[in-house]
């Protein structure tokens, strides 16, 4: 890079505010997006009344005793 006028502006108390905007905007999204993803879990678990790990195929490994015929878990609880 090199230091031609154009390139040579002065950001250093601006800088931080950019920063700092920036991070509360990725932070609002990622916000946003955790309570999306609780209401699209919470709401079909309401309705059928599978939890969200038997939604996902996951079901074996939180019921205990079926757990221990499956391939991930070699051990029973």
């Amino acid at each position: 890079m090199t230091n031609t006028p154009a390139n040579d502006k002065d950001f250093s108390g601006n800088e931080a505010e950019i920063h700092m905007e920036q991070l509360k905007r990725a932070e609002r999204f990622n916000g946003r997006a955790a309570m999306l993803g609780i209401v699209i879990g919470i709401v079909p678990e309401g309705l059928t009344g599978a939890g969200i790990a038997h939604q996902i195929g996951l079901g074996p490994l939180i019921d205990g005793y079926a757990a221990c015929r499956t391939q991930f878990l070699p051990f029973c609880f």
